[in-house]
């Protein structure tokens, strides 16, 4: 194992150690959404014991699926010796059992079929075949692992995970990639030389949200704002282009994903399914669920559930850091050149920006935040909460509400800013105010604190003595955890 070669991934590392330990056949599967590393991965962590991967291609005909995979198998597992084009999947797979079994005598053997989705071509019975390859064969070479990745989370989550036929049940082990945390990005750019504090990192974060691929782009001595700008705003950023290439690639029929992904850009507090539906003139039915599971699955939107309410009640938010990111500031400012950002950086609307974005990243490390308030391990519900009285101006609501099994509740407050935060008499009464209208109409009797995290921390003083109960900072977010269930 290559530990040194890849930041974090600590979890995932000790799956993929397990499998090569293991004296049983293990089928794998790896999902999560584009850059985010799941390649890197999987090819750095096992390439002592790979003996053969295959990448599907995406928007081609089976015939040329298969010439592709038959090259593989040839140059990979047949000395460079020309192999006949099986005439479908099934005599494909047929093949590669051949082919595999000299390999798997003594030793372990991975095989790895990355972008597995896109291998899947219309009437080409590719799952079917795979499926029939691995109950009949493969199953039983106790030497043999089985990589199957793919960046269309949802259709791996349908598809082979949760699937109903032939692979129900069979899958091993199941690896969702995430983007790093706060902490696996601070120690990836460490790894690069660059040396960045807790602030520049998340703001850093807060415009590309972890994804390794967009971080591996930059470079020693360049501050968070310096590094965006070139990526976001310069025709040759790497960046620069990202948001519609990212969907097209995940998704068939992107334009409805994206759709759905402006309307909540648009609606920070966040939509409800029917007023999804209404916004973007979807159709009510399997349809919009199926949409709504595939932003979901990929990471790009989150479903929070209303203090109170049921699951059908769930209010859908843009939670991809990117978009977020891109639709705000990069598309009405694509020709602004070189400079953009680090103009834009000190305007009013960085600031309301800067406040959803940083709620974003901590709603991401609720781990992390558990951690630091001693309750580890305890069932929480995250949720969110608004008054019954929304419309008026003087509604109010609480953006992250945890309740937790001890009889608590945190109600949040998420500030950004660049110096010690300050509460005055005016942001104590409206504390307050939250505080009371949230106990008076959801007639809780738990315990409810009043928790900040700030990224510089809370001045103590007369407004906040008696009415803060708990202040955390953005440093007790760079800590290292697992992603609960």
């Amino acid at each position: 194992m290559t530990d040194s070669l890849v930041t974090g991934r600590e979890a995932e590392k000790a799956i993929l150690d397990s499998i090569t330990a293991s004296s049983k056949a293990s089928l794998v599967a790896v999902y999560g959404r584009r850059r985010v590393g799941k390649t890197y991965l999987i090819r750095t962590c096992l390439q002592k014991q790979m003996v053969f991967q295959f990448s599907g291609v995406h928007y081609v005909t089976t015939e040329i699926q298969l010439e592709q995979f038959t090259t593989a198998l040839s140059k990979q597992l047949n000395k460079g010796i020309d192999l006949p084009v099986p005439a479908d999947w099934f005599k494909a797979f047929e093949l590669l059992s051949k082919l595999l079994a000299k390999k798997i005598r003594t030793k372990k053997a991975v095989v790895f079929l990355d972008e597995f989705p896109w291998m899947q071509t219309p009437k080409s019975n590719f799952l079917s075949a795979f499926e029939h390859f691995w109950n009949t064969w493969a199953a039983q070479q106790n030497n043999l692992a089985v990589i199957l990745c793919g960046s269309a989370a949802s259709w791996m989550l349908q598809e082979v995970v949760r699937n109903r036929g032939g692979l129900h049940n069979r899958i091993t082990h199941k690896i969702p990639l995430m983007p790093f945390t706060l902490y696996e990005t601070e120690q990836f750019l460490r790894y690069k030389n660059i040396q960045l504090n807790h602030y520049e990192i998340t703001q850093l974060y807060m415009t590309m949200g972890g994804i390794p691929y967009y971080l591996e782009q930059a470079k020693p001595g360049l501050s968070a704002a310096q590094i965006t700008d070139a990526a976001c705003f310069t025709k040759n950023g790497f960046l620069y282009k990202e948001f519609t290439e990212l969907y097209q690639s995940l998704f068939d029929k992107a334009d409805r994903h994206i759709k759905v992904v402006r309307a909540l850009a648009a609606k920070p507090m966040g939509l409800s399914r029917s007023q999804i539906i209404k916004t973007c003139k979807l159709q009510s039915g399997g349809s919009t669920t199926a949409l709504l599971e595939d932003l979901t699955a990929s990471g790009f939107i989150t479903p929070y559930l209303p203090v109170g309410k049921k699951t059908k009640d769930n209010i859908y938010k843009l939670t991809d850091a990117f978009s977020l990111f891109y639709l705000k500031f990069m598309e009405p400012n694509r020709s602004g050149g070189k400079g953009t950002w680090l103009r834009l950086s000190d305007t009013p609307s960085w600031k309301s920006w800067s406040g959803l974005a940083f709620e974003t990243v901590c709603l991401r490390h609720l781990p992390a935040v558990k951690r630091a308030l001693g309750i580890s391990g305890m069932y929480t519900q995250a949720s969110i909460w608004r008054s019954k009285n929304n419309s008026d101006k003087d509604a109010v609501q609480v953006d992250l509400v945890l309740t937790r099994r001890d009889n608590c509740i945190n109600l949040f407050e998420l500030k950004f800013c660049n110096d010690v935060f300050v509460i005055d008499k005016k942001y104590a009464a409206a504390l307050l105010k939250n505080k009371n209208s949230f106990k008076q109409e959801t007639q809780t009797r738990k315990q409810l604190f009043i928790t900040l995290i700030t990224s510089m921390g809370l001045r103590i003083n007369e407004h906040s003595l008696g009415l803060v109960d708990q202040s955390l900072t953005i440093d007790q977010l760079f800590v290292p955890f697992e992603y609960e269930d």
